[in-house]
């Protein structure tokens, strides 16, 4: 028998992801945003009630810290083929599938050089910041099209020795993406040039997922080489959650070989804490057996720090899956 306390975040989760994608269905009547509407009318609010549904079921397995590792992976690669899947579509002539308005390339660096390039904000620009602020660096665990790729390609078994970690290079990377597109602008280079520069670097970058993630088991490509997995590495400390390690961890090291970010290490567990690269993802808490690895929020206790976290993350996953288009 399902316990009643096991219930309270999947119905959260599912009349928040209601709420919301009902307000968005009532108030773009004119130009609907949910798939199904845009292929028959009053059909999006079927559209809402399944997604409301799914993050329903979704919360109810992430819940279990022993289980959540395991779903976080599938419920991202599903995020990500539901949002490329809809852009193949759109762009052999199913425009449903599209947003109403210009094509972007779905390369995260755009999320960085496209304002300033264009010198001028975009939507994605606030939905990314957003996020940070509701949800630290979940855009790098559960919510980048692009990252379930690279944790795809850094599955398999870890060792425990960590990668080493080159913040210049990081931050190298970042100064290029934003020098390259200033100069774009500042000289009036071709736009097919800049989209071609643009292009380039998303190859590369899943070059660096074929090559080097897959080889060490780790996800370098949004560690090392996204300048937005900078980005968000270096503003997350803005939105109050936290991760440390409690007194109770006996140093096993257990969960070194279960973190993908590259975020833990001998040293770090030492000073009690993961790394600048931690993303909250959670993966070190569902293989830690001492249950020492936990989220702080205020004077929340972990466990209810736990559930605020995956209310807020899940239920933004489960509204982007409905929402997210090019």
């Amino acid at each position: 028998m399902i316990r009643i306390h096991k219930l309270k975040l999947p119905l959260s989760v599912a009349a928040f992801v209601f709420a919301m994608l009902s307000i968005v269905q009532l108030k773009m009547a004119d130009r609907p945003m949910l798939v199904f509407e845009r292929f028959w009318t009053g059909a999006g609010w079927l559209q809402i009630l399944l997604t409301a549904l799914y993050g329903a079921f979704v919360a109810y397995h992430m819940q279990d810290s022993k289980q959540s590792a395991r779903w976080r992976k599938h419920i991202w690669t599903l995020f990500s083929v539901v949002f490329f899947g809809q852009l193949a579509l759109g762009l052999l002539g199913v425009e449903q599938f599209l947003m109403t308005g210009k094509l972007h390339l779905p390369i995260p660096v755009m999320i960085l050089a496209g304002p300033i390039y264009r010198l001028e904000l975009s939507f994605m620009t606030f939905l990314f910041l957003s996020t940070i602020v509701l949800t630290g660096p979940a855009w790098c665990s559960q919510l980048c099209y692009f990252g379930a790729m690279d944790s795809r390609a850094a599955s398999g078994k870890r060792t425990r020795k960590p990668y080493p970690t080159r913040p210049g290079l990081k931050a190298g990377l970042m100064s290029i993406v934003v020098v390259t597109a200033i100069a774009l602008r500042w000289f009036h280079l071709p736009f097919v040039l800049s989209t071609a520069v643009a292009i380039a670097f998303g190859l590369i970058g899943i070059g660096v997922m074929l090559l080097v993630s897959r080889k060490q088991k780790r996800m370098i490509h949004c560690t090392q080489y996204c300048p937005i997995g900078t980005i968000v590495s270096l503003l997350k400390p803005i939105n109050p959650f936290r991760m440390y390690i409690d007194r109770s961890c006996d140093r096993c090291m257990q969960c070194i070989p279960h973190c993908p970010y590259n975020a833990l290490s001998a040293a770090q567990i030492l000073k009690n804490k993961p790394s600048f690269n931690c993303t909250y993802c959670g993966d070190c808490v569902s293989a830690c057996p001492q249950e020492a690895i936990r989220y702080r929020l205020f004077r929340l206790s972990p466990s209810q720090a736990r559930m605020v976290y995956l209310w807020i993350t899940l239920s933004l996953h489960a509204i982007f899956l409905a929402l997210a288009k090019i």
